[in-house]
């Protein structure tokens, strides 16, 4: 079973090769985005409680998001892995995502990290604005801030993968097929 961990700073690529990757290796695509709205709009315990949580500003806790997860991996253990996408973004999830996976007796396959600038971010995003319909992505003091975020808080979970020699960057600069083509060259020799 392939268990990949996909990565990258917001607008990197990631929704745009899962979906390629989901269609060539038979994966499920687990974007916790689609998560919250699948639980918050089927107003599932889980949707509840997260949406307590965001009514009053907070983040989500961890034990909501990873519940989420299990619920989504559980329902669909027929297919031939995972792409988590926007999960792990801490040391604490990745943690608990490891916990989970060796109680199915799997693990994380590989982290890879679509390696992409800043300034190329920062024009993919605003780019992606005119037609997201997303306000943050029209705002790019906001965008840069987005970013930041990611460096701090989220970027640690490729240094905690690399300790088991499982974090690896690929160019994620290029057309959509090249950058595709370098992800399923990585996938291939795992």
């Amino acid at each position: 079973m392939i268990n990949l961990i996909l990565f990258g700073p917001p607008g990197s690529g990631k929704g745009t090769q899962a979906a390629k990757l989901v269609e060539k290796y038979d994966l499920l695509h687990i974007s916790t985005g689609d998560l919250f709205r699948y639980e918050m709009g089927n107003d599932t315990e889980l949707g509840k409680q997260a949406k307590e949580f965001i009514a009053k500003g907070e983040l989500v806790p961890d034990s909501v998001t990873i519940g989420m997860l299990k619920n989504k991996v559980n329902a669909n253990s027929d297919v031939a892995g995972y792409i988590f996408d926007g999960f792990p973004r801490t040391i604490p999830q990745a943690e608990a995502l490891d916990v989970f996976l060796s109680e199915k007796n799997e693990s994380v396959s590989a982290l890879i990290a679509l390696d992409v600038d800043d300034e190329e971010i920062v024009q993919r995003i605003l780019n992606r604005g005119k037609t997201s319909g997303r306000p943050d992505d029209n705002d790019e003091s906001i965008i840069r801030n987005r970013i930041e975020v990611y460096k701090s808080e989220t970027s640690p979970v490729f240094d905690y993968y690399a300790q088991s020699n499982k974090s690896v960057k690929i160019n994620g600069l290029g057309s959509i097929e090249d950058i595709f083509e370098r992800l399923c060259d990585k996938i291939d020799q795992l």
